[in-house]
């Protein structure tokens, strides 16, 4: 089974929250800034829990925030 990839919106929602730095959204989340720069390029899938805690910081769905191509 290939990997799948997972698109997001975390930047798009960050400079929404007015310009949020990676490192306030990972303190707010709890994990590092360097997870969030990852998460940006799409070269890391997160957790379910991060996910979630990700998707709550923002008041969004889960499905709001993530998407999964090639699915």
């Amino acid at each position: 089974m290939a990997k799948a990839e997972i698109q997001n919106e975390i930047r798009r929602l960050r400079f929404e929250r007015g310009e949020m730095t990676q490192a306030a959204l990972a303190k707010a989340v709890g994990c590092t800034r360097q997870t969030i720069v990852l998460l940006e390029q799409g070269r890391y899938a997160p957790s379910l829990a991060l996910a979630f805690r990700i998707a709550i910081h923002f008041d969004k769905k889960v499905d709001e925030v993530f998407a999964l191509l090639d699915a």
